[in-house]
């Protein structure tokens, strides 16, 4: 019988919504709850969990304990063993040490909810011995660990274990976000191995090929330009969307969403509560960029932009920019939504303009 490890983050991905970067450490665990932010990790795995079941039900569960996965394992009636654990509260060490344990029981993958912060916590443990897959539940997740959604996390994990023998691997890079002065970089942890599924699991975040400059500054001077002054302008994060702020003479905050209008900056940093009371009745437009090497443009660092917030933009006031060099590096050549809402998702997939130079613009496919 297969036998899947599972390990769930309960706090991953909590400081999205509200504007923080990650939910790493005590600290910013505290400010996430002080802003009201919720749990999220539970229903993303517990998608992953129902898609696995769906395919695979007769797959063997290794848990943590209690919300750390086997709470959700019991309730598909998988057949599950429990590590043994602590308390409610979890930390890090928790993690690694469930990843030691299912490493000495010699699970065929681990399954594992959380961000580029608990990927780090199971590869240090792990590093190659043992195959591991991502449900996306953090906030940035740019290591190339993760499926794209939680759906396809499950049916990935089915395949797998499924094939006899164990389907093909492939290495990945696990890495995390830095944000040295005014720039995103990225930071090697080493290399793990997942199922080589190019389609259902993204690739690592990658700078890709030098930005086409004068192609890239010119279309976001236009789009500058053409600003209706009677319409709020949100702007994603990253270097793209900074480009269009300073041709208005305004500073962006890089891992932040920003509000402009006529000119000037509404708000910066917001989170989902204070873009939808910016918002409120009011024309928007909303300009998001492309995250480089994995195609997403919804549900990668920018989870302020919620279900909500995003019903009340309106699908087609949503413009996306981006240099043609990156455009044509991504493999598969799709742009990726995650918004957490698979409705949404379903509504947004089809094919969408790319604003690539002044005037020009590239038809992708975007996939949920």
């Amino acid at each position: 019988m297969s036998c899947v490890g599972l390990i769930v983050n309960p706090i991953a991905g909590m400081g999205g919504r509200v504007g923080l970067k990650g939910t790493d450490g005590p600290d910013v665990l505290e400010r996430a709850l002080a802003r009201g932010a919720v749990p999220v990790a539970a229903e993303r795995a517990d998608r992953a969990l129902a898609r696995l079941h769906d395919r695979c039900s007769d797959v063997r569960l290794v848990a943590a304990h209690g919300r750390m996965g086997a709470d959700l394992a019991a309730a598909h009636g998988f057949d599950t063993e429990v590590l043994p654990g602590g308390g409610e509260a979890t930390t890090a060490e928790d993690t690694r040490l469930a990843a030691a344990e299912l490493a000495r029981r010699q699970v065929d993958l681990i399954l594992f909810a959380g961000g580029d912060g608990t990927a780090r916590d199971i590869h240090a443990v792990v590093g190659d011995r043992v195959p591991m897959l991502g449900v996306p539940t953090g906030v940035k997740m740019h290591s190339g660990v993760f499926a794209t959604t939680p759906e396809n996390a499950g049916d990935v994990v089915g395949a797998f274990v499924g094939s006899q023998p164990r389907g093909p691997l492939r290495e990945a890079d696990v890495v995390d976000a830095e944000l040295r002065a005014d720039a995103i970089s990225t930071r090697l942890y080493g290399a793990a191995r997942v199922p080589d599924d190019r389609l259902r699991v993204q690739a690592v975040k990658s700078r890709g090929a030098p930005p086409d400059e004068d192609a890239l500054d010119a279309v976001c001077a236009e789009i500058a330009a053409s600003m209706d002054p009677r319409r709020i302008y949100l702007l994603g994060p990253g270097t793209t969307m900074r480009r269009v702020t300073r041709r208005l003479g305004l500073e962006k905050t890089l891992l932040g969403v920003d509000a402009v209008r006529a000119g000037r900056l509404l708000g910066s940093d917001l989170a989902e509560r204070d873009l939808l009371e910016l918002i409120a009745d009011e024309p928007v437009t909303l300009v998001i960029g492309v995250v480089g090497g994995q195609g997403a443009i919804l549900g990668r660092g920018n989870q302020q932009l919620s279900p909500a917030v995003l019903r009340r933009v309106g699908i087609e006031n949503i413009e996306i920019v981006a240099g043609l060099r990156k455009l044509l590096a991504l493999e598969p050549p799709l742009l990726r939504v995650d918004t957490g809402d698979p409705e949404l998702d379903r509504a947004l997939c089809g094919y969408r303009r790319v604003h690539v130079a002044p005037r020009r613009t590239l038809i992708y496919r975007v996939a949920g």
